[in-house]
């Protein structure tokens, strides 16, 4: 078997649709890789490497002790023994945590047969527990056992080694790995379970840039200690990066403080166009800066947004940037 790296269907590849050009004036707002740390510190996103213990509750509990916030929260929860990519909300950002709950996840785990199978026919079974599966929650679970579909994105046998089998899966949010391991084994009528298991890729989160609790320490205390934001800027990220598998519309600064008071997003004040947008999807809105100001539900596709010449394309469900930043529309100081 090829061992070539499958992709998530959530890449950060964007397709966009000009609709109109526009400048975005440099006295207003701020490109995210800008902000100052105290800023990311409210509206920042770390990912963490979750190691095998703790919970997920108590992990996030010692970024609260370590960087001295009042708030923060987790990306997706993970049982006490998984480990690997936990991202981290802080402050502000954790409004935008519900993002990744449509984002794609990928794990490398251990599943333990009960007795030894040839390769050939595990990498049958494994292949039929690909697309869209039934499957209902463990007895352990913090949701209602009932059942439901999830998506197999892709599955594969890295390894075989007597009764252990070593295994990549791509899997929609929600889906319980526990229970597709004895899944498995009930297909190969052998019986198996999942002995090891870790989260490589929760949407654009991957493992080349992980950060430990401690490496997490040393650089705020670095900061503290010296004033050397470099490598805590390295590890807090801006909470853009919890949007990036989300489709967009980017706005014209004239715009963002109506959106940010609440209002629909017209035809007017639509610059560019993710070619992905879908109707009646959640789209993140983005100023010309790259900020996100909220969520909104697309009321037509994007072929017809690039289209309409007036009218409201997108409903405003959720706003996360503050009023004031950007001026009103009718303040003639803000004419660019």
């Amino acid at each position: 078997m090829e061992n070539s790296t499958p992709q998530l269907p959530s890449d950060e590849s964007e397709q966009l649709l000009v609709k109109s050009q526009d400048d975005t004036n440099p006295k207003y707002g701020c490109k995210p890789e800008n902000r100052s740390i105290d800023s990311l510190l409210q509206y920042g996103v770390i990912n963490l490497d979750k190691p095998s213990g703790p919970t997920s509750h108590e992990v996030v509990s010692w970024v609260r002790k370590i960087l001295g916030i009042s708030n923060s929260g987790h990306g997706g929860t993970l049982d006490p023994k998984v480990t690997g990519i936990l991202p981290c909300a802080l402050g502000k950002a954790t409004r935008v945590l519900s993002a990744l709950l449509s984002a794609g996840k990928e794990y490398i785990g251990v599943l333990y047969l009960h007795k030894p199978e040839e390769k050939k026919k595990i990498e049958k079974i494994f292949k039929l527990f690909t697309g869209r599966i039934y499957q209902r929650p463990p007895l352990i679970s913090s949701v209602v056992r009932k059942l439901r579909i999830r998506e197999i994105y892709y599955s594969e046998v890295i390894e075989v080694n007597n009764n252990h089998v070593l295994f990549r899966v791509g899997c929609e949010s929600g889906t319980y790995i526990r229970k597709l391991c004895f899944d498995i084994g009930e297909s190969l009528c052998s019986g198996a379970h999942m002995l090891e298991l870790r989260r490589t890729r929760v949407g654009n989160f991957k493992e080349e840039n992980l950060i430990t609790l401690q490496n997490l320490k040393d650089s705020y205390s670095l900061y503290q200690i010296e004033g050397d934001d470099y490598y805590l800027r390295k590890i807090i990220q801006p909470m853009e990066k919890m949007v990036s598998h989300v489709p967009k519309i980017y706005v014209r600064d004239t715009a963002v403080d109506a959106l940010c008071h609440g209002a629909d997003l017209a035809s007017a004040g639509v610059c560019y166009i993710d070619a992905r947008i879908k109707k009646n999807t959640i789209v993140a809105l983005m100023t010309l800066k790259k900020e996100l100001i909220g969520f909104g539900t697309a009321l037509k596709d994007a072929m017809h947004i690039y289209k309409a010449k007036s009218g409201i394309l997108i409903k405003t469900n959720k706003i996360f940037m503050e009023r004031g930043i950007y001026p009103r529309w009718d303040d003639k100081k803000s004419v660019i």
